[in-house]
């Protein structure tokens, strides 16, 4: 295992930018998904 990978700080930055990586992904394509599904029609207005 290299030197830089021996400590427990290295390997909660990883878990970290991990987790930052994989709720990125996920938010993508969340918003995505939200702004390619068609608009609801409107309905009619009261005057």
């Amino acid at each position: 295992m290299p030197v830089w990978l021996q400590s427990e700080g290295a390997w909660i930055a990883l878990g970290v930018s991990a987790l930052f990586i994989i709720a990125g992904v996920v938010m993508h394509r969340v918003i995505k998904k939200v702004l390619q599904t068609p608009r609801p029609e409107e309905s009619q207005k009261h005057e």
